[in-house]
C-alpha cells in the first residue's frame, strides 16, 4: 500500500508529506485548495505523463517520492525481473523529478530508471480512477477491456493477438504476390528488359571512374606531355643549362671541400647528397610517366561511346556503376519471385488456412470466456448498483458477433442500461446521467477489484452527480472495499468523508504574497468541524456540528478517537 508521499514544488505545494494508512483514506478541502494537485503528484511519482507546467513557479524542479509498504510478492517478483529490488521488509521507494524545462529523472529503490519502467511498476501498485474515466465508460469500444479484465483473459488475448498479427502479415504478403495475369506479364516484360539492358552493357565495378580518367588523359595529352618534359629538363638539364641534379651535386662537392676545415658543415653536406638522390628518384619517376603518356586520339571515340552508354543507364538505374549492378540484381530477384509467385502464393494460402483456423479457435475460446464472465459480471454489477440506491436498474453486457476477425477476436461488447422499471435496455452512453455513470463506474471498479490484486485504489471525486442516501451508500461501499485494500478518495460529500479511517484536510493559504497548500491529518474534533463545513458551507453552527458528530458516530468513529495532526 501507499504509505507516504513526499511532494516538493508541485504547483502550489512548496513542500508536503502525506502519510496514509490502510483502509479508507479521505481527502477533503475547499474547491481550488489543491486536491487535484495531489492526484497529479501521485501520477508524477508513478511515471504517468504530466506537463512541465506542474513545476511550482520560480522553482527549478518538481520532485515527488512515494514509499510503498508490504509490496505483494507478485509485484516484488516483477520488480526484480525488471532489474530492481524491494527492501527486506517488503517496502519500495520510487521517485521522479521533472525540471521547469521539461527534463527529468526517475529512481526505483534508489537506482536510476526509465519513465517507461517506472510507469510499468506504478501500474502494478496503484489503480487511479480519475474524472476522465467516466468518459471512458461512455465509449463502447472500451467495454470489451472491462469484460476481459473481469474474465482474466490477458493470457488468452495475448495468444490470440500473436496468431492474428501473423495472419495479417501473411495476408499482406499474399496480396503483394497476387496480381492478374496481364499485370504479371507486363511486370515480367519490364523486369526482363531492364535486366537484359544492364547485363548486355557488361559493366564492371569502377569502370566509369577509370574511363573518366582515361578520357581526361587523352583530351589533355599534349599539355600533360609538355609539363612532364619541362619538369624533367629542370631536374636533368639540357645542352645550354645545368639541371637541379647537377647543381645539387656541385653544391655538395664544394661544401665537402671545406667540411674538414669547418666540421659543423658535415651534416649539411650529407643533406645535400641525400637531396641529390631524391631528385634522381623524381627524375626517374617523371621519365616513367613520360614514357607512358602516349595517348592514342583514336581511342577517344571508343571511350566517349562507352561513357555515353553508362550515362544512359545512370539516368535509369543509379548514379554509379555499382548502383546499376545492384538494381539489376534486385530486378533478377523480383523476376524470380514473380515467376514462382504462384507456388509461393499457394504455400502462403496453406499457411494462412492453418493460422486462420488457429485464430478462429482462440477467438472462439475468448467468446466462450466472455459469455461466461458477462453473466457473472452483470449480476454482480446489478447487485452493487442496488446497494448504491439503484434497486430497479438493469445492467446487461451485450456480446455481438463481428463479421470478421479483429484485434480483440470476433466479439463486439457494449454495456446496456435501464434505470427505471419498464424502460428498454439502451446503450449506456445514450441514457445514463452523471450520477448514474459515477455509480456504474464505482460498481465496475468494485467488481474488477475481485479479480486483481492491486493494493491501492485511488478515487478522484467518484461522487460526481450524487447526493443524499446514494452518497451515503457510496461511502459505505468504499469502506467495505477498504477492508481488503487501501482506498484513497477525494470527495466533496460529508456522507463519504464520515466513513473514513483517516481524514486528511487540504487547505490553501496565502503568505507574503505566495500561495501554499497544506495537509492536516484530522482528529475527531477536526473531522467534526470539516464535516460541518461541508454540510453548511462557510457558516459552522452548533446544528451542523451536531449533525457532523452524529454522522461520525453512525460510521463507528468514536469521540475518543485521536489522530495525528500534521502541518507541513
Amino acid at each position: 500500500m501507499l504509505s507516504q508521499l513526499h511532494i516538493e514544488n508541485v504547483a502550489v505545494i512548496e513542500k508536503a508529506d502525506l502519510v496514509l494508512a490502510g483502509g479508507l483514506n479521505v481527502l477533503t478541502g475547499e474547491t481550488g485548495a489543491g486536491k487535484s494537485i495531489l492526484i497529479d503528484s501521485i501520477n508524477l511519482a508513478l511515471g504517468e505523463r504530466v506537463s512541465r507546467e506542474i513545476v511550482r513557479s520560480g522553482a527549478r524542479a518538481a520532485h515527488v517520492a512515494a514509499l510503498f509498504a508490504a509490496v505483494p510478492a507478485r509485484v516484488r517478483t516483477q520488480v526484480e525481473a525488471l532489474g530492481f529490488s524491494c527492501e527486506e521488509d517488503g517496502s519500495l521507494l520510487i521517485s521522479r523529478e521533472i525540471t521547469a524545462d521539461g527534463r527529468g529523472n526517475c529512481r526505483i529503490a534508489g537506482r536510476p530508471a526509465t519513465v517507461s519502467i517506472l510507469r510499468e511498476i506504478g501500474r502494478l501498485l496503484v489503480n487511479i480512477h480519475g474524472q476522465h474515466d467516466n468518459q471512458t465508460l461512455l465509449s463502447p469500444e472500451n467495454h470489451i477491456r472491462y469484460l476481459d479484465l473481469y474474465a482474466e483473459n490477458t493470457t488468452a488475448l495475448r495468444s490470440y493477438r500473436e496468431i492474428y498479427q501473423k495472419l495479417r502479415r501473411l495476408r499482406v504478403q499474399l496480396k503483394k504476390l497476387t496480381m492478374d495475369d496481364a499485370e504479371k506479364a507486363r511486370r515480367l516484360d519490364l523486369l526482363q528488359y531492364q535486366i537484359d539492358e544492364i547485363r548486355q552493357a557488361d559493366l564492371q565495378p569502377g569502370e566509369d571512374e577509370a574511363l573518366e580518367e582515361e578520357r581526361a588523359k587523352i583530351i589533355n595529352a599534349e599539355k600533360i606531355t609538355g609539363s612532364l618534359q619541362e619538369s624533367l629538363q629542370a631536374l636533368q638539364g639540357g645542352e645550354d643549362m645545368e639541371g637541379a641534379e647537377a647543381l645539387t651535386e656541385l653544391a655538395a662537392d664544394v661544401m665537402q671541400s671545406v667540411a674538414d676545415l669547418l666540421p659543423p658543415l658535415a651534416p649539411l653536406v650529407e643533406r645535400l647528397k641525400n637531396l641529390r638522390y631524391e631528385l634522381q628518384d623524381c627524375a626517374a619517376e617523371l621519365q616513367n610517366r613520360l614514357d607512358d603518356s602516349d595517348a592514342d586520339p583514336r581511342r577517344l571515340n571508343a571511350v566517349e561511346e562507352r561513357l555515353d552508354t553508362i550515362f544512359r543507364l545512370r539516368g535509369k538505374y543509379g548514379e554509379r556503376v555499382e548502383d546499376i549492378l545492384a538494381f539489376a540484381e534486385r530486378a533478377e530477384q523480383e523476376l524470380a519471385a514473380i515467376s514462382s509467385s504462384d507456388e509461393q502464393a499457394d504455400q502462403l494460402r496453406r499457411e494462412g488456412k492453418i493460422l486462420a483456423a488457429q485464430a478462429k479457435q482462440l477467438a472462439a475460446n475468448l467468446t466462450e470466456s466472455r459469455r461466461k464472465a458477462a453473466q457473472k459480471m452483470q449480476e454482480k454489477i446489478r447487485a452493487e448498483l442496488a446497494f448504491l440506491e439503484m434497486p430497479n436498474v438493469r445492467f446487461h453486457v451485450q456480446i455481438s458477433p463481428l463479421p470478421r476477425l479483429e484485434a480483440d477476436g470476433v466479439d463486439g461488447v457494449e454495456f446496456l442500461f435501464a434505470a427505471n422499471p419498464g424502460a428498454p435496455l439502451r446503450p449506456l452512453v445514450k441514457i445514463a446521467s452523471g450520477g448514474e455513470i459515477s455509480r456504474v463506474m464505482l460498481a465496475i471498479k468494485n467488481v474488477l477489484a475481485d479479480v486483481d490484486d492491486i493494493d491501492t485504489l485511488i478515487f478522484d471525486e467518484i461522487d460526481t452527480g450524487v447526493s443524499g442516501r446514494a452518497a451515503y451508500k457510496i461511502g459505505v461501499k468504499l469502506k467495505q472495499v477498504a477492508a481488503a485494500r487501501q482506498i484513497v478518495c477525494i470527495t466533496h460529500l460529508a456522507q463519504i468523508a464520515a466513513q473514513a479511517d483517516r481524514h486528511i484536510l487540504i487547505e490553501k493559504t496565502v503568505e507574503t504574497g505566495k500561495t501554499f497548500t497544506r495537509l492536516h491529518v484530522l482528529d475527531f474534533e477536526g473531522r467534526k468541524r470539516e464535516l460541518a463545513r461541508i454540510i453548511g458551507g462557510a457558516a459552522i453552527t452548533p446544528l451542523t456540528l451536531q449533525n457532523a458528530a452524529e454522522m461520525l458516530e453512525a460510521a463507528g468513529i468514536a469521540s475518543t478517537t485521536t489522530g495525528l495532526r500534521i502541518e507541513e
